[in-house]
């Protein structure tokens, strides 16, 4: 038995449980943006991009598959699948290599991505292929590029693409290179978080593009101006996401909070501006620059790409606080 044959009973079961995360992804306020996605996650089953996936317990990861020839074990893939949580689809030695994102968040995402009937979209992190998929569904096979480094990644989607039939082009590379070949885009996402904003997508998108990258537990909405700049401001909301791979980059070791007070180093806010200046300020100055600004929601930070300039700031791009993110020889820290 495959993920993507089922008995009439789970048949039934996957019908009721899309249109319970349909609804509960409608309470949260995640299609305000863009209430059209709300037939693309009516339509698409997430179940065919997710034929197993892991759960964590006491004793380690325990995998979930759609094939169990118990039908109970069935069932709570089935269920599984529908839930509105993020889901582990492939590890590595405990590592997590790829997983399905959270349905409302990748809702919140797509909406805000504020794509027109005939936008070009480079989606960077092909996962499951389920996020590819609903952009397929809204704007057509030919109009959807995905990327991801790991061939198995990659080879996994098509196929889960194919399954739900979705044929977008499928491509495997160095996500932050872009695929020049395919450009110009008018949007491009990201379901990976990254240390900065790749200048190649700003390059190969049409002015007037929109980027929407995580990068440091937020999410990040780019304009695409002439001569290769961009600039915008975070969401609001949080977002948590693996890492972007590749041969040149690694995971940022963990900020030491040592001397901040306590409900501080809990703060998630506090925690995101840490992320933000991790290179340019230690904890104790990025401390005393948050309770001077009022403890600032993401809202109040934005990025600047231009030129061979990628710099982060709170409230003016030529305001009192700038940084420069990683890899940049953007302006330096002034106003602490």
């Amino acid at each position: 038995m495959t993920a993507h044959v089922l008995g009439r009973e789970l048949e039934q079961l996957a019908v009721s449980g899309r249109a319970a995360l349909v609804r509960e992804i409608e309470a949260s306020g995640a299609f305000a943006a863009d209430p059209v996605w709300r037939e693309a996650f009516a339509t698409v089953p997430r179940h065919l991009f997710v034929p197993y996936y892991y759960v964590g317990g006491a004793r380690g990861y325990e995998r979930c598959w759609g094939g169990s020839p118990d039908p109970r074990a069935r069932e709570r893939w089935l269920r599984g699948a529908y839930e509105d949580v993020p889901l582990a689809t492939r590890l590595r030695d405990g590592e997590l290599l790829s997983s399905s994102s959270q349905p409302s968040l990748m809702a919140e995402m797509l909406a805000e991505l504020r794509v027109r009937d005939g936008d070009r979209v480079l989606e960077v992190g092909a996962g499951t292929g389920y996020n590819a998929a609903l952009l397929s569904y809204r704007l057509g096979d030919e109009r959807v590029i995905t990327v991801d480094l790991d061939p198995e990644i990659t080879e996994s989607a098509r196929r889960h693409l194919a399954d739900a039939g979705y044929r977008p082009t499928v491509v495997t590379g160095d996500g932050a290179r872009g695929v020049p070949e395919r450009a110009p885009f008018d949007r491009i996402v990201a379901t990976c978080e990254l240390a900065s904003v790749p200048r190649a997508w700003v390059a190969q998108c049409r002015p007037g593009a929109r980027i929407l990258s995580p990068l440091a537990t937020g999410l990040l909405a780019l304009t695409v101006g002439d001569a290769g700049q961009a600039e915008g401001n975070f969401l609001n909301t949080p977002a948590y996401f693996v890492p972007l791979r590749g041969t040149d980059r690694r995971a940022p070791e963990p900020v030491a909070l040592g001397g901040v007070p306590p409900r501080a180093r809990e703060n998630e806010l506090f925690r995101f501006l840490v992320a933000l200046t991790r290179d340019t300020l230690d904890p104790q100055e990025a401390y005393a620059l948050w309770e001077r600004e009022g403890r600032p929601g993401r809202g109040r930070y934005g990025v600047t790409v231009g030129g061979e300039q990628t710099w982060t700031w709170l409230d003016d791009p030529e305001g009192p606080y700038a940084w420069p993110l990683p890899g940049s020889s953007g302006p330096g820290l002034v106003g602490t």
